[in-house]
C-alpha cells in the first residue's frame, strides 16, 4: 500500500518521536544532563559517606610496632560495625585511639579481656579469669619464635577495659606505658589488607593452644 505524502509525513514525525524517546533525556538536553549528574552524584553521596564513616575506614599503617605481621605504609580496611553487635576478642587487631592523646591513631592487639588480670613475667603473658583462676601462659603463635614480652606489669582489668599488646614487643608502645584501654577507644578491627596487592588478606581472630604449665 503506498502512502499519501501527508501520510509519509504523520510517518516520519512518529518515527522522529520514536527515535527521542529512545534516547536518554540527559543527552536531549544539557539541563536534563546536569539533572541526571546531580542525581548520581547524590546517591553516590548518599551509600559511600554511611560506609566510610560507619562501617568501614581505610587506615595506613604508621611505624614498626606491629611487625612481622604488619608493616609500614600497608593499606588496610578497618571493620567498625562488627563490635556494634559482638564484643571485642582476644588476638584480634584493632586500631584504637591514643588514650594520651586522642588524635593520633594507633594499631595492637587485644590481649586482655574486661575483667580478667593480666601478669607479664619472665617474658610471657599470663591470663587470670573465671576460666583459669590459677592463672595460664598464653601462647602467641603469630609472634616470632623465642620473642619475649618485655615488662613486669600486672593489671586487673575493669568492666570494658583492655589490655592491648604490639606485636613487635621490644619497640612497640602499649598498655605497657598508657595502661588498660577502655573500650570507647576502639575504633574497629582490622579485616583486610588491601595494600600492597600480593600482601592481600582479610583477618580473622587467632586461636589459641594456653600452656597450662604453671606460670
Amino acid at each position: 500500500m503506498r502512502l499519501t505524502p501527508e501520510k509519509e509525513l504523520q510517518s516520519d514525525r512518529a518515527k522522529e518521536d520514536k527515535k527521542d524517546k529512545d534516547v536518554p533525556s540527559f543527552v536531549r538536553s544539557p539541563r536534563s544532563f546536569f539533572i541526571e549528574l546531580i542525581k548520581i552524584v547524590l546517591i553516590a553521596v548518599a551509600v559511600i559517606i554511611p560506609i566510610r564513616y560507619f562501617l568501614f575506614q581505610p587506615f595506613y599503617v604508621r611505624g614498626a610496632s606491629m611487625e612481622p605481621n604488619f608493616h609500614d605504609n600497608e593499606y588496610l580496611i578497618i571493620d567498625e560495625i562488627s563490635y556494634r553487635f559482638n564484643d571485642p576478642q582476644r588476638g584480634e587487631v584493632v586500631v584504637i585511639k591514643d588514650p594520651k592523646s586522642q588524635s593520633e591513631f594507633l594499631i595492637k592487639r587485644i590481649i586482655g579481656l574486661p575483667e580478667e588480670k593480666v601478669e607479664i613475667k619472665n617474658g610471657q603473658v599470663i591470663i587470670y579469669n573465671d576460666q583459669f583462676t590459677e592463672g595460664v601462659v598464653l601462647f602467641e603463635e603469630y609472634l616470632p619464635e623465642g620473642l619475649q614480652t618485655n615488662g613486669g606489669d600486672e593489671f586487673q582489668l575493669s568492666q570494658d577495659q583492655y589490655y592491648v599488646l604490639g606485636d613487635n614487643r621490644p619497640v612497640s608502645l602499649d598498655s605497657r606505658n598508657f595502661g588498660a584501654l577502655e573500650g570507647d577507644n576502639i575504633v574497629g578491627r582490622a579485616w583486610l589488607r588491601v595494600w600492597p596487592f600480593n600482601q592481600f588478606q582479610q583477618f580473622s581472630s587467632p586461636e589459641y593452644n594456653y600452656n597450662l604449665s604453671s606460670p
